[in-house]
């Protein structure tokens, strides 16, 4: 147990002392705030139309309770999947396969490490939680445990199963950061969508990680026999709708039965299962045909010396001449090539396949659906463009060179801008076709915009993890058809004008702050 504890310690406090952690932290603070609107939201996180539910105790712990269990389950995978990774990098791993700890044991203790992460994160959302029901209620008593039974059966649970998923992500799909992200992107979607349109209540309580659907059951039934309504769906998220009449209504909490505590048991040991399982294939950091092609290419680097670097001194004449060129487009061509030669040959297939799709299928849904997802496949290119002269300890030199804040920087991001524009080509072709020139200009803003808030935030957190949670979140709000997270004009806005300057203004924002922020970091090197 030494070992285990050793090891949770020192990534536990690795993890929360990094700048993504409390960014991340900070933008839970927020979230949690927006979980529990004020009357006069024009949103609202749990909405069953028609109907409004009473703020008092129950409704708003159960309420932030599921929305902590969703919101930190989609960009809580980010925040800790790459825990293996970092070992590999620092050569930790080496040292760790050489203690009696077993597969198993480092396995759960890095899925362990995950987990207090997590429950840290969540435990700020609970305080936060009963905070707001103090500000937002009035009248109403004050019952603790319709805070702690939320938590308890509804965060706890899918804490620990995305704990555990980032694991077995890790241990099957290696060093490929981007397969981690599609298959969560998917196997997310697909889960909720499984318990949502499952018909066996049973089945669907079983399934359901986040107890979603014992809860909006719940207030259903309540609302169906409270008013003899026949409502089938209550819609749990963040929901924009124009204010209208309502009837009140009060709900106070689920019914614990024993169904539903046999399945967050049953997702507790799942998840338990799922690394022990992991651990047969844990490959133990044996790297042993890394280490025999790399002797194989020093040994064939190994030629003899010549004339120019003969024992006499160097010849200068037998070198090639030096050219020097200050222009910025050899560094635009290098980020570029870069970027191409970035991953998996075959995955560069898939995105063709997905970007040539945009020619055949419907434009709203090639513009709301295949497009963020096309680029949300770059986001392991992107996040690394302001930050590998850091990761690879490169920054010495870079920061020397010549105007580097004029030369290296704008290169970065006319290489990240070009490769979305390239990308959204189809898209864009069909919309010139039409004559569209307004929806041109909202996929190349776009494109810029999420290029700059890769380099902006990378250039702050000093890593690429932040812009990854960010830009997940920013995707699967955008195909969610949520107004305020569209970048790229997919969903119809009142004024054009006015859209379009507060994109053009965000901007110019996000670029002012990379450019201050890497010249400082530059001068105070």
């Amino acid at each position: 147990m030494r070992y285990i504890y050793s090891i949770i310690k020192a990534d536990y406090l690795q993890r929360t002392r990094s700048y993504a952690f409390l960014i991340t932290l900070a933008i839970t603070f927020y979230a949690a705030y927006s979980f529990v609107p004020p009357p006069s939201a024009s949103y609202t996180t749990l909405n069953v139309v028609g109907f409004k539910g009473v703020y008092n105790s129950a409704w708003v712990g159960y309420v932030s309770g599921m929305m902590t269990a969703i919101m930190l389950s989609l960009y809580g995978f980010f925040l800790v999947n790459g825990g293996i990774k970092k070992d590999i990098d620092t050569e930790v791993g080496l040292i760790i396969a050489t203690t009696p700890i077993s597969n198993f044991g480092y396995l759960l203790s890095k899925m362990l490490s995950n987990l207090l992460v997590l429950l840290t994160i969540a435990g700020c959302t609970f305080v936060v939680s009963i905070i707001m029901f103090f500000v937002r209620t009035s009248g109403s008593p004050f019952i603790i445990s319709n805070f702690i039974i939320p938590y308890l059966l509804f965060v706890v649970p899918a804490m620990v199963f995305i704990s555990s998923l980032a694991i077995v992500a890790e241990v099957f799909l290696g060093r490929k950061s981007i397969l981690q992200y599609i298959a969560f992107f998917f196997f997310f979607g697909a889960l909720m969508a499984n318990v949502n349109g499952q018909k066996n209540e049973t089945l669907a309580v079983i399934i359901d990680p986040y107890g979603v659907r014992t809860m909006t059951t719940s207030i259903k039934n309540q609302v169906n026999t409270q008013y003899h309504q026949h409502i089938e769906a209550v819609n749990l998220g963040f929901t924009f709708n124009s204010k209208r009449g309502f009837r009140i209504f009060e709900w106070n909490g689920i019914t614990i039965t024993g169904l539903f505590l046999v399945s967050r048991l049953l997702w507790l040991m799942l998840s338990v299962g799922l690394v022990y399982l992991s651990s047969f294939f844990f490959h133990r950091f044996d790297f042993k045909q890394a280490v025999s092609k790399k002797k194989k290419v020093v040994a064939n680097e190994q030629k003899p010396a010549t004339p120019a670097f003969a024992a006499t001194g160097i010849n200068r004449a037998l070198m090639p001449p030096l050219v020097t060129d200050y222009s910025i487009l050899p560094f635009v061509k290098t980020e570029l090539l870069l970027l191409v030669r970035k991953g998996s040959k075959w995955l560069w297939l898939i995105i063709a396949g997905v970007s040539l799709s945009m020619l055949f299928a419907p434009i709203g849904i090639s513009h709301m659906y295949i497009l963020p997802v096309l680029w949300f496949l770059q986001v392991t290119r992107w996040s690394e463009l302001a930050t590998k002269e850091e990761t690879y300890r490169l920054h010495y030199f870079a920061y020397a060179s010549y105007k580097p804040l004029q030369r290296m920087l704008p290169a970065q991001i006319l290489a990240g801008v070009i490769l979305g524009i390239v990308l959204a080509f189809p898209l864009i072709l069909r919309y010139v076709i039409a004559g569209n020139g307004y929806a041109i200009f909202n996929i190349i803003s776009g494109a810029v915009c999420i290029v700059l808030l890769a380099v902006c935030i990378g250039i702050i957190s000093k890593g690429k993890k932040l812009f990854e949670i960010i830009f997940f979140l920013l995707t699967y709000a955008l195909t969610q058809a949520i107004p305020v997270v569209d970048y790229l004009g997919a969903i119809p806005h009142d004024s054009h004008i006015i859209y379009m300057a507060v994109i053009l203004g965000l901007n110019v924002f996000l670029a002012v702050v990379s450019f201050w922020v890497r010249g400082y970091q530059s001068r105070h090197l």
